[in-house]
């Protein structure tokens, strides 16, 4: 499309159309071609403005990075958020495949189950009894739902993963290959004989907007719920034990673990390989950065980091001592010798 007609789709207001060329698609700066579509964050990039081959930016509201687009005749939309804007861009160039609606005849399906108008269901989907679809619901291929499932309008299961029983799956939810939803939790009690386990009878419950990587895990409980709140995004390879409960707008990286009946509050960020220990309770807002060991609750607002971990001021202020220990460790071994103290 020319790239006045991007503008009006984005209802962008900062704008130099320049000589409005042809955008076809999008590119990484670094690595732009002609006719395509870039962006930059801030000034660490400016110098990509003068090097870039693409035809159009998105850029921060800073007129200096804009007059230096306009001096090479770029085309430019200026935003306080250019990634953001960027991403609204992309949506427009590009949408994930999705099959089209229809079952496939491979697809082994129990008569008991609801299926929702424009549903779309690949080969190979099993649905077992008591399952409820809603509408335009799009289940790729080889997906397993167990019974008594109840999936929201226009969520998407992609290829392979799993939905076990009693699991209740809000709207514009996307499940991506692999992830296993809703299967037992670890619960095994010890006895004289050894452990015996504890059958899992609870329920997970995802919220609207929420979305699972590749091969990650959210557990049910044995009684109650394993919750995750509104707009939630898991990365791939995360652990959600059994009777954990998640607010809203949080983020999970990579590999984060947590165990049984943590309890996460709004807009939380865990960076990656976080774990948490049982029963903790972080508060909203809060951020976990990445490796952190967190053993105890932590605040609303704060920052963590380490293992266990701690506050991250005070954190980078150990760390600043722990690089200069051998250095201390000398200086000691000198007062000892000065005050005749024999070193044991």
């Amino acid at each position: 499309m020319r790239f006045s007609q991007l503008v009006a789709k984005l209802g962008a207001v900062a704008v130099d159309l320049g000589s409005d060329p042809d955008i076809s698609g999008v590119s990484a700066i670094e690595t732009a071609r002609p006719q395509t579509m870039s962006y930059i964050e801030g000034d660490k990039f400016a110098a990509q403005i003068a090097t870039t081959a693409a035809s159009a930016l998105v850029l921060p509201q800073d007129p200096s990075l804009q007059a230096q687009a306009s001096e090479r005749g770029l085309a430019w939309i200026a935003d306080p958020e250019p990634r953001k804007v960027f991403a609204q861009i992309i949506a427009l160039f590009y949408q994930p495949f999705r099959l089209p609606a229809g079952v496939h005849p491979t697809a082994v399906i129990d008569p008991s189950v609801q299926l929702g108008n424009d549903v779309a269901i690949g080969a190979h989907v099993v649905i077992a009894a008591g399952v409820t679809l809603g509408d335009q619901v799009c289940i790729h291929p080889n997906v397993v739902i167990y019974p008594d499932v109840h999936i929201g309008d226009r969520t998407v299961l992609h290829a392979n993963c799993t939905i076990h029983e009693r699991t209740q799956i809000g709207a514009d939810c996307v499940i991506h290959s692999g992830a296993v939803i809703g299967a037992e939790g670890f619960g095994f009690v010890p006895t004289s004989e050894g452990w015996l386990k504890m059958q899992q009878s609870g329920y997970v419950v995802l919220a609207d907007g929420v979305e699972v990587g590749c091969n990650s895990t959210i557990d049910r409980p044995a009684l109650d719920t394993t919750r995750i709140g509104r707009n939630t995004k898991i990365d791939n390879l995360v652990h959600i034990a059994h009777g954990c409960r998640l607010g809203e707008n949080c983020i999970l990286a990579g590999q984060v673990g947590l165990a049984g009946a943590v309890e996460v509050g709004n807009r939380v960020i865990m960076a990656g390989q976080v774990g948490i220990v049982d029963h903790v309770k972080i508060g909203d807002g809060a951020i976990a950065s990445a490796k952190a060991g967190v053993h105890s609750d932590v605040e609303p607002g704060a920052i963590v980091t380490g293992v266990p971990a701690i506050p991250h001021k005070l954190f980078v202020k150990a760390t600043a001592i722990f690089n200069r220990l051998p250095e201390m460790y000398q200086s000691l071994r000198q007062i000892q010798k000065q005050l005749g103290i024999e070193r044991k």
